[in-house]
């Protein structure tokens, strides 16, 4: 079974983007992992369609080149296919796929010519945010996708699973192989490159 062929059923299911961004159900999540260790390809398809989408979100903001992109997914969820042993329940089933798309995107993007970020090291505690952020959330999508072109790839991750995917810093660290503090660091100063960038209310939300 070709990944590119689930794609192209994927593709017609036209989803909202606020369905798009949100977590499965842990309980699917475990059940249809159960039955993917199994070699059971329907229970695949559906994990593919459920985070398809999700993953390609996320490694948009990382490689910003859609072919790119489009070969990281299919590579990342051919790994869930190939490997489901993998995964040891420790974690949730969505951290340990965003773990192998980010280590797969990191060796896609050593192809190409993308600056390293300096690493910084003064922490800030996150924000939780709250039902009127979630709602202003979905109207500063485009401008936040916007103000982000100029990060480096590793504070664009940071800030996309904290705003898109709503993953906290632990979950970050898990997925990025770096500590809590680095976390916090990364999204210390894209927060403050963003607030610049970003103007009136914009600003505020951040």
């Amino acid at each position: 079974m070709e990944v590119h062929i689930l794609r192209s059923r994927e593709a017609t299911e036209g989803a909202q983007i606020g369905t798009e961004l949100q977590a499965p159900p842990k309980c699917d999540d475990m059940h249809l992992m159960s039955r993917v260790a199994l070699g059971d390809r329907n229970a695949f398809e559906s994990l593919y369609r459920l985070y398809h989408r999700r993953v390609a979100r996320f490694l948009s903001n990382l490689l910003r080149k859609p072919e790119l992109v489009e070969e990281v997914v299919n590579d990342t969820l051919l790994a869930v296919w190939r490997r489901p042993e993998g995964y040891s329940g420790k974690s949730k089933l969505s951290t340990w796929i965003f773990a192998i798309a980010y280590r797969k995107a990191l060796r896609a993007r050593s192809r190409f010519d993308e600056p390293l970020e300096q690493l910084d090291t003064e922490p800030r505690a996150s924000d939780e945010a709250g039902p009127e952020q979630q709602l202003r959330r979905g109207q500063t999508h485009a401008a936040l996708l916007d103000a982000m072109d100029s990060l480096s790839a590793d504070h664009r991750a940071v800030v996309h699973l904290t705003y898109f995917q709503e993953l906290g810093y632990n979950e970050i660290a898990q997925i990025m192989d770096c500590p809590v503090d680095t976390v916090k660091t990364r999204m210390f100063y894209a927060r403050r490159y963003l607030k610049s960038a970003l103007s009136g209310s914009l600003a505020d939300w951040l």
